[in-house]
């Protein structure tokens, strides 16, 4: 996962990509913390082809605000440019698994 903190050149990974994943993490938030690693390893694992970009939101609040986040941590996939799905907080795993995997067949 790389860390973008320029909102020009994150809207260009946007326009230029496929498949993205924005994950919106906090500063001392241990939820982000334990489930970063876990997605990170899903989308690497089953969809190889999604660009992984984290936000730090407490860092980057311009960022987080054009994106309509205000909690972390949050995850947001687009898929061709438009945003496909938002996940909040708590996330099953195999729920977001099976909603992206529908997706992803159909582009790749």
């Amino acid at each position: 996962m790389i860390e973008i903190t320029n909102k020009e050149e994150l809207l260009e990974i946007l326009e230029n990509s496929d498949a993205v994943l924005l994950y919106f993490g906090a500063i001392n938030c241990s939820v982000c913390e334990v489930l970063k690693p876990k997605v990170e390893a899903e989308i690497s694992k089953n969809f190889s082809k999604i660009e992984q970009i984290y936000i730090n939101s407490s860092e980057n609040l311009e960022i987080a605000s054009y994106f309509n986040v205000f909690s972390a941590p949050t995850i947001l996939i687009f898929f061709q440019g438009k945003e496909f799905k938002r996940y909040g907080r708590n996330i099953s795993l195999n729920i977001f698994n099976s909603e992206i995997k529908r997706l992803y067949e159909m582009v790749f």
